[in-house]
């Protein structure tokens, strides 16, 4: 599998898709290899962008298990920032056509990108509002710190009532605030005590060492022509330490072989060197749909994404077809992984934003 993999990366540097591209394959019986094609180092510290959001639900999750916070549990205990909430009576309607929330937001309501808010795909007065306030998503790094972005969200409605629809990314940044409320102080300390440090991910984190700077690669886009383009420079910029701000509400950078330690533990059942990282009923939440079907509109993510797919908790799981039971996500800057049933596993790092040709690398890998 190995070869299969190498050949794959080799393939997509020499074609253009990025200048270098690092992979890892894990097989069921808990052995891995690291293979890397053109100019990414091994041990290149890269940000991982989405591919946060199955970490935070497994700390999430740990800290369920450990009775300190309740799925369903009103989140407005820790934010009171969102308390109270208004609903748009249409997703595209004036800001100021709303009604009462029916329901408070929760932690499986954030877990399942259900709480209300999330990318808004269409022109609407809240797309807008969302842009002129700091907060709409995108590829480049977050502009507020965390506190003043929840505040900048709070003042805005929910798209729709908690748990009626799905939207996606926002509920992921709550969530990371949340954490950081629940857990009463650093929401990376508290990462790095509780999951990086059992699991040996040395080099994962919320920013990258001025010491290790070096190993932050640059990022890339394909422009117009289809040639990359610069976008973000090597050993510098935001993901150097310290942090401009709180980010709680961010993205993480890490490793090939740090994720995929984290890979490793989900693959073989929660369990990291003998030791239970995560319960087998929680693991099994994790990776199963939890998104009714009426949630799954068209508009809700791009065109053909709920076709044999679910969300489970802080990833995307396939439910039907060869592949059914996999569970795994993808980063904005051309980074996948997903574990399959049987244990085995596959992580893959670029550091070029997702567009066609990054695509078709990661749809090689899986």
């Amino acid at each position: 599998m190995t070869e299969q993999l190498s050949d794959i990366l080799e393939k997509h540097v020499a074609c253009g898709t990025a200048p270098g591209i690092v992979g890892v394959d894990g097989a069921p019986d808990g052995s891995i290899e690291v293979v890397a094609a053109g100019d990414l180092a091994p041990d290149a510290i890269v940000r991982i962008q989405s591919m946060t959001k199955p970490i935070l639900a497994v700390a999430t999750l740990r800290l369920v298990e450990h009775g300190r916070l309740g799925l369903d549990d009103p989140v407005d205990r820790w934010l009171p920032e969102l308390a109270d909430r208004s609903v748009l009576r249409a997703p595209d309607a004036p800001l100021d056509d709303v009604v009462p929330a029916e329901s408070p937001i929760t932690a499986r309501h954030l877990l399942t990108n259900m709480s209300g808010y999330g990318t808004i795909l269409t022109p609407s007065p809240l797309q807008e509002a969302m842009a002129a306030n700091g907060t709409e998503a995108g590829p480049w790094p977050v502009a507020l710190g965390a506190e003043e972005w929840l505040d900048a969200l709070a003042r805005l409605p929910l798209a729709f009532q908690p748990g009626s629809a799905w939207r996606y990314h926002h509920s992921f940044g709550i969530l990371g605030i949340l954490l950081s409320r629940v857990v009463g102080g650093s929401l990376e300390d508290h990462l790095r005590r509780d999951l990086f440090e059992p699991l040996g991910m040395v080099d994962t984190g919320y920013t990258v060492p001025v010491a290790q700077a070096h190993r932050l690669p640059a990022a890339y886009r394909h422009g117009a022509s289809g040639a990359l383009e610069l976008v973000q420079p090597a050993g510098s910029g935001f993901e150097v330490a310290p942090a401009p701000f709180d980010l709680s509400h961010s993205e993480l950078v890490s490793t090939a072989s740090d994720y995929a330690a984290f890979a490793r533990m989900l693959a073989a059942g929660g369990v990291h060197e003998g030791r239970m990282v995560l319960a087998p009923e929680w693991l099994e939440r994790l990776r199963t749909d939890q998104v009714p079907d009426a949630a799954k509109t068209e508009d809700s993510f791009f065109p053909g994404f709920w076709e044999g797919t679910g969300w489970g908790f802080g990833g995307a799981v396939v439910t039907r077809g060869e592949h059914v039971g996999r569970y795994g996500w993808s980063g904005g800057l051309g980074t996948d992984f997903f574990i399959d049933r049987d244990g085995a596993f596959r992580v893959v790092l670029a550091q070029v934003e997702i567009g066609d040709a990054v695509m078709g690398l990661l749809d090689d890998v899986q």
